[in-house]
């Protein structure tokens, strides 16, 4: 039996349903909000935002500063469903770690970390946390990988999901400079390149690229572009449609770029940019590949070269599908953004170059300081660039100029400059960035006087026993979100318990219940509406529910299915509907329930001419008596009766039936069983009815039906898997 009852799973619906961005671990796809900055150069693999609304200019003093923590980093956050992840170094001496931390975009909260035991390795602690993380807007899983070569998977409450140890597994190779790869997300794998020497045909050291199941960690496919490795390297793969073709493009530490076969790992074409390795990622804008790099030319004394290369070839493209080159510009560790055609890059110097996308003239360069490694980032007509030196700049670029809106330069402590490696992350409005002295984020200031609040997730579905998170959004009279005091929490309706910081911790059981969450602070109040779904078997005679009631869990059963007492006992009863239609459905379980078999006691009167239909939902099927037809039906689609399967089957009125329904999926077809017998009798061994859908439904609530132009009486509800 597999049944799914989860928080998780249960989340992506109902973000989907009120527009709220929330991202969990779920089996299926979940929509990250459009603001989102899920990889280091952004959701687009440009270093280029189409955010609008951003800062102009900030001040260490508060000025446009929303918030800071402590947090030592060299790396680029990322954002992802209004939570900024990093990784860093934490402690000191004997406690040296690498941290992987989550914060809440809104305020600066910490809202978890991991921290990591560096092993076989001779990188030194300033530079743990050389990587940035990967954010995978399908499943809200965040990758990591250290500097001993963990490459770990988390989901969004910051448990492992799974993880490797490359060094151990793959001879993952770093050197003293610490330079490590970034991975990258594409459909279902998360790709990750580094230098290794293994065993057999691996042996030979060479720079491969590893593509993983980004939800289990299992390895897919392998891939040796290149030769021998110059020297390691730290490139971020792109991954880029040309002619109808996904490919993975990377700088290579042989001096090529090569793309590959995102699905294989098949080389597609190579191009030798330089003699030495490529630290410097590409970008790509439409079929144009740009490159760049600070060693030595192929063919030219000159050290550096930005390049663009025509990415539609096949095979060594080298000679051929050069389009333009600038030579002496030696941009080697910074990589490239590209925005409406024109190619920004900062070289080793710290000068910002603007080069026409489609010729390669230089447009103008602009100095930024004295040692350039941040890769810039342009958004809302301004650039986003760093220096090492402490230096944090807001551009506004033009045509033939660039002009410095702002520039603040960070001390660790006084005299000491705060060294900045990273790029900023643009999302929701803000600029974040990471030192090695902090966490900033920047924003337009807003009202501080909070005018309402919302309980976040506003409305869910959760399994008994489940520990569910809660947060508080305050919003200003304009609906901006804003920072705010602690809120003071309560329950209404559900059996557990809720701490100071919103964690709700609800009792195993194995009744269902329905109730709020509520937060307070000052005068403002709201809450969050909880439905529980107890653990399986589930068993409901209903002597629990009040007259004129029903179980508060389900779904669509309010105002047309009530608890009635008959003969000393109560039962569930649909009437005639007073407005509207007699049919509705009750949802009784999640949508991703699978592996169950529910039963009931059913009872259709007839105080008129017509009969009343009733059964039983299973995998959003339906299997019901029909009364005025006298037959026994299966159905998934009512208006199309695509699968549908009926027979005959004669039953009588005021008489109690057992009905029981259950689904198999067998070699991808959906096997719908029933059977009705009288209630009392021995329950045949044959079922009644079996029908077979070649496109399965393999998953669905279970619930009850009923069509009701005579009142329809259910009792004595069972659930349990195989």
């Amino acid at each position: 039996m597999q049944v799914r009852i989860t928080l998780k799973a249960m989340l992506y619906l109902l973000c989907v349903s009120i527009g709220i961005g929330l991202c969990f671990s779920v089996s299926g796809p979940n929509n990250a909000l459009a603001a989102d900055w899920p990889s280091w150069r952004g959701p687009n693999q440009t270093g280029s935002s189409s955010q609008t609304g951003l800062v102009s200019r900030w001040s260490l003093a508060g000025d446009n500063l929303l918030w800071k923590v402590d947090f030592m980093g060299r790396s680029t956050p990322i954002v992802l469903n209004n939570r900024v992840y990093v990784i860093g170094r934490v402690g000191l001496d004997i406690t040296e770690q690498e941290q992987v931390a989550c914060f809440d975009a809104e305020t600066g909260r910490l809202l978890w970390e991991h921290r990591f035991n560096v092993f076989h390795s001779t990188i030194p602690f300033n530079r743990l946390g050389w990587t940035s993380l990967a954010g995978d807007t399908g499943t809200g899983y965040i990758y990591a990988h250290t500097i001993s070569g963990v490459f770990a998977c988390f989901d969004r409450d910051g448990k492992v999901v799974w993880s490797r140890s490359l060094t151990e597994e793959f001879g993952r190779f770093t050197g003293y400079g610490g330079r490590t790869v970034t991975p990258i997300v594409d459909g279902d794998f998360v790709i990750l390149s580094f230098l290794n020497t293994s065993w057999g045909e691996h042996a030979p050291m060479r720079h491969r690229y590893f593509a993983f199941d980004k939800r289990t960690g299992v390895v897919v496919w392998t891939a040796k572009p290149g030769g021998p490795p110059k020297d390691t390297t730290y490139p971020v793969s792109v991954v880029a449609e040309i002619n109808g073709r996904r490919l993975l493009i990377d700088g290579n530490s042989d001096g090529h770029v090569y793309a590959m076969d995102v699905q294989t790992g098949e080389k597609v074409w190579g191009f030798q940019v330089s003699q030495g390795p490529l630290n410097a990622s590409v970008v790509v804008d439409g079929t144009r590949v740009y490159a760049s790099h600070n060693r030595e030319n192929t063919d030219t004394t000159v050290m550096g070269r930005v390049v663009c290369i025509d990415g539609t070839g096949t095979g060594d493209v080298t000679e051929t599908h050069e389009l333009w080159r600038v030579d002496g510009i030696e941009a080697g560790y910074s990589s490239p953004a590209i925005a409406d055609g024109r190619l920004y890059v900062v070289d080793s110097s710290a000068n910002l170059h603007c080069l026409d996308g489609e010729t390669g003239e230089v447009h103008w360069t602009h100095s930024l300081g004295t040692v350039g490694k941040g890769s810039p980032v342009v958004a809302d007509g301004k650039i986003y660039v760093t220096e090492v030196n402490g230096h944090f700049h807001i551009l506004q670029p033009g045509e033939n100029e660039c002009k410095t809106l702002s520039t603040v330069q960070i001390e660790r402590e006084p005299g000491h400059y705060a060294e900045i490696y990273g790029s900023p992350a643009v999302a929701n409005g803000r600029v974040y960035f990471t030192t090695e002295e902090g966490l900033y984020c920047l924003g337009a200031q807003r009202s501080s006087v909070p005018a309402s609040i919302q309980v976040v997730p506003t409305e869910i579905i959760a399994q008994s026993g489940d520990s569910l998170q809660f947060n508080v959004r305050v919003l200003d009279e304009n609906g901006a979100p804003i920072s705010g005091a602690a809120a003071e929490w309560s329950l209404n309706g559900l059996s557990g318990t809720v701490d100071e910081t919103g964690k709700l911790t609800l009792e195993p059981s194995r009744v269902g219940q329905a109730g709020t969450v509520s937060a307070k602070i000052g005068d403002l109040q709201n809450a969050a509406r909880v439905r529980v779904i107890p653990t399986l078997p589930w068993a409901e005679d209903f002597e629990s529910v009040a007259e004129g009631q029903n179980p508060s869990h389900w779904v669509r059963a309010e105002g047309r299915f009530v608890v009635r007492e008959i003969d000393g006992n109560r039962v569930l009863v649909k009437p005639p509907a007073r407005r509207g239609l007699h049919r509705s459905n009750v949802y009784i379980g999640p949508p991703n329930m699978k592996g169950y078999t529910l039963q009931v006691d059913l009872l259709g009167t007839k105080p008129k001419r017509n009969l009343p239909d009733m059964g039983l939902i299973a995998h959003r099927y339906t299997l019901e008596m029909q009364g005025n037809h006298q037959r026994l039906q299966v159905l998934s689609w009512r208006s199309d009766l695509r699968m549908a399967k009926w027979i005959d089957f004669k039953w009588e009125p005021n008489v109690w039936y057992t009905m029981k329904m259950t689904v198999a999926i067998v070699d991808d077809t959906a096997h719908v069983k029933g059977k009705v017998w009288a209630k009392g009798e021995p329950e045949p061994e044959e079922w009644t009815i079996t029908v077979e859908d070649p496109l399965p439904n393999r998953e669905g609530s279970p619930g009850i039906y009923g069509y009701s132009p005579a009142e329809v009486y259910y009792d004595n509800l069972r659930v349990w898997g195989d």
